[in-house]
């Protein structure tokens, strides 16, 4: 029965395929990705119909039923693969924290793959478990650039909800002088949206720091400051 879900998936899949999507979706990305070029509206109606065939199954099989998604590099696959995984977040456990890891070491390899599973899944792990915060901040220290992006955009959600400070300007600072770009845009990112609930926490911190922020991730950071802060955090 589960092999057939997923072979009807693929099906469905191909026979919502269209070329000139699929181009779209390939400039989108400064990476090399693999997609079948269907529309995300699709894709999301897709993931919803079959999520209601197994939706009372139990989590374990629910995941390995998203991994099987996932192991195939397709990015609409891998869409409806995480959606999946954020619908049982009320099943998650502690343990479910070394699968997130593995998904993002082996089946993460874009921006969108790693916020799509770290804004929703492992957001809402830790604001459930915040005692691995402190696996979270390892991350910062990983030669993945995938695993330091989501240190930071796990906690966009729980920052804009003005939960985690301290541990939002702690992975800043881990993260501050990284030399990629997409991790100075996810913690960049992290920094605008605590800045919502702590406007001025964050803006001392721009300040503090502002003569050695790469230029991304402070244009980020300040983006919801009102223009008179934006002006002073902008001067050299």
């Amino acid at each position: 029965m589960f092999e057939n879900i997923i072979i009807r998936i693929r099906e469905e899949l191909n026979l919502n395929a269209d070329e000139k999507t699929k181009k779209t979706s390939l400039r989108f990305f400064k990476e090399e990705i693999n997609c079948y070029g269907v529309k995300a509206a699709t894709v999301r109606k897709i993931a919803d119909n079959y999520f209601q065939q197994i939706k009372n199954e139990k989590k374990e099989t629910i995941f390995l039923l998203s991994e099987e998604l996932l192991s195939s590099d397709l990015f609409e696959e891998s869409a409806i693969a995480f959606e999946w995984i954020y619908r049982m977040r009320e099943s998650y456990m502690p343990n479910d924290f070394d699968i997130f890891e593995k998904w993002i070491d082996k089946y993460v390899n874009n921006w969108a793959k790693c916020d799509t599973l770290c804004n929703h899944s492992v957001a809402f792990f830790i604001e459930s478990y915040p005692q691995y915060i402190s696996r979270l901040k390892e991350w910062t220290k990983s030669d993945n650039r995938w695993f330091r992006r989501a240190a930071a955009v796990t906690l966009v959600l729980p920052a804009r909800n003005g939960k985690f400070l301290n541990d939002v300007l702690d992975i800043a600072d881990r993260l501050l002088m990284d030399e990629d770009d997409l991790v100075r845009k996810g913690y960049g990112w992290m920094l605008k949206e605590a800045s919502k609930a702590h406007q001025q926490e964050i803006f001392e911190y721009v300040m503090k720091n502002k003569k050695i922020m790469p230029r991304t991730a402070l244009r980020y950071a300040i983006e919801k400051f009102p223009p008179d802060l934006r002006k002073r955090a902008m001067e050299k």
